[in-house]
């Protein structure tokens, strides 16, 4: 077992990426998704996660090719520090929907370890009963190194995951962290989950982090933390009414749950279900939407940018020269990416 989770994130792909050894049809894939077929789902997941330049190429037409498919689902960002109980809350939350007849996608983002790269992938195995749900469908995915505690192609299984029909689409994210605050860009609500703690726990959450929530979550209130839970409630409570609502037509709210025991669940689905309406009544949903497309184009580019400069010949050559030289001050960092910058833009250019 140690074994196995030793894995490096490569070799745990692998797996994966044997499935598309053979020459893969987007036309035919894409229309397996639309038909809800799972494997095909999570084919096509894995053809957006691959870095090869042919699997990105068969990627992005069959993105094109379900793109009309797309935009139908509730996107909900789930987002807690470690050991609040995030995978406990997302099995019960998605047993909640599937039981109201409702298709749940829960894309989760695995922290990946920066030493060696290994990443446990282990959601199934930590929401078991949902895993076993018709009605769900569960994609861990190593976060690699992307800041935000997303993978970079979470945007595009997001899209698939859509195209096969799931109604709501969950991303459960790594933990809170300033850069955690990326799940914003391509979720319609942003929950975050938080432990019975009171004002000890809030001075510890970045403000930053309460700002981007539209739905706080205070999970545990079972048993003798009940107490200490609606203590919490109260207290995020008032210090959201001291922040600047993100949308005029919402303001956000606190819940109180218990995952283990499935209790209040309903009561987050109500607070969904009520953001969504608004929002989409007063025409925000459609300008979130777009602004967040925006962003992840150029989210797309800086990151093209970079792995164009990691291929270039001569810029793999440079690199290791330039960091040793701005390492020790012979150089300043903007002089130095400016030369490299130079080697895709054109001298005179960066």
């Amino acid at each position: 077992m140690q074994i196995t989770m030793q894995l490096t994130t490569e070799q745990k792909l692998a797996q994966r990426r044997a499935s598309l050894s053979g020459k893969v049809d987007p036309a035919q894939l894409a229309q397996a998704i639309r038909h809800g077929d799972r494997s095909a789902l999570a084919r096509g997941i894995t053809l957006v996660e691959s870095t090869r330049a042919d699997h990105q190429a068969v990627a992005q037409t069959l993105l094109a090719e379900l793109l009309p498919d797309t935009g139908r689902a509730i996107r909900v960002g789930l987002s807690g520090a470690p050991g609040v109980g995030k995978s406990t809350f997302t099995e019960a939350f998605g047993l909640y929907l599937t039981g109201k007849g409702l298709k749940v996608a829960v894309l989760a983002i695995d922290p990946s370890s920066a030493r060696t790269g290994g990443s446990i992938l282990g959601d199934k195995t930590r929401m078991e009963l949902l895993a076993r749900d018709r009605n769900a469908f569960i994609r861990p995915s190593p976060a690699g190194g992307t800041l935000g505690g997303v993978a970079r192609r979470t945007r595009e299984a997001m899209l698939l995951a859509e195209a096969a029909g799931f109604d709501v689409i969950l991303i459960e994210t790594v933990g809170v962290g300033q850069s955690e605050t990326a799940v914003a860009d391509m979720v319609d609500m942003f929950l975050l989950l938080l432990s019975p703690g009171g004002g000890d726990e809030l001075q510890g959450i970045k403000r930053g982090i309460m700002e981007l929530a539209d739905l706080i979550v205070v999970n545990k209130a079972d048993g003798d933390l009940i107490p200490a839970a609606k203590r919490a409630q109260m207290e995020y409570q008032a210090a959201l009414h001291l922040m600047k609502p993100k949308s005029a037509c919402w303001r956000p709210v606190v819940k109180l749950v218990s995952a283990l025991r499935k209790e209040g669940v309903d009561d987050v689905w109500e607070a969904v279900t009520a953001h969504h309406e608004a929002m989409t009544a007063a025409g925000e949903l459609d300008r979130l939407r777009g602004a967040q497309a925006k962003a992840w184009m150029w989210t797309e580019i800086r990151e093209g940018l970079f792995s164009a400069l990691k291929a270039h010949p001569q810029g793999a050559a440079l690199i290791p020269d330039l960091e040793a030289d701005v390492a020790a001050g012979k150089t300043t960092p903007t002089a130095a990416a400016q030369r490299l910058l130079a080697l895709v833009m054109g001298p005179g250019k960066a």
